[in-house]
């Protein structure tokens, strides 16, 4: 799946900027998914599907309003579609992966600020998520690992393990926490 980010809050961020982290994030999993499950639902030997959500569907922020809202949309969109095709044989996987060195956070737009700042915040976050070593490699592995044991939700990294628990057992404590700090801004 695609995805891409825009980095502000809702009253920075313009409705277009919204609606395009909206459709490429959730839209396109919902084409892929439309075009694919037919496919596998006609063939008749079942199979399996993976989405790529991210522990932010589970994790508010202050600065993330249109990402955290595409990804919460993917994981639910993703656990209907699981109970849906559960009786033709095929799986539905949801991979949140938490802070992963990927080109996302190098391709990140903040809205409101220059050019100069935004390719300066980019940088920032693209050298600190690369000192994490957490690579998207190491993500195939959990998204393959799924696939053969037919997990539905799958948090892949430490904190996204730790966010997605901390969800079910405590929900509060995400909102409140986002209350208190942005993550980015």
């Amino acid at each position: 799946n695609a995805g891409i980010t825009q980095d502000a809050r809702l009253v920075k961020m313009s409705a277009e900027q919204f609606d395009r982290v909206l459709d490429v994030n959730f839209g396109g999993v919902v084409n892929g998914c439309r075009s694919f499950a037919r496919r596998l639902v006609d063939r008749g030997t079942g199979g399996h599907i993976v989405n790529v959500a991210s522990m932010a569907a589970y994790s508010p922020s202050q600065s993330m309003n249109a990402y955290s809202t595409s990804k919460a949309a993917v994981f639910m969109f993703s656990d209907c579609l699981r109970a849906e095709l559960a009786g033709s044989g095929i799986g539905v996987s949801t991979i949140c992966p938490g802070v992963v060195h990927t080109n996302i956070v190098a391709n990140t737009q903040f809205s409101g600020v220059s050019a100069g700042i935004e390719l300066d915040k980019q940088r920032q976050f693209d050298r600190l998520y690369e000192k994490r070593h957490y690579t998207p490699d190491r993500v195939a592995e959990c998204i393959v690992a799924a696939v053969a044991k037919n997990k539905s939700i799958v948090p892949v990294t430490p904190e996204a393990h730790v966010a997605y628990h901390a969800r079910r057992f405590v929900p509060a404590l995400g909102r409140w926490l986002a209350a208190r700090k942005d993550i980015i801004g």
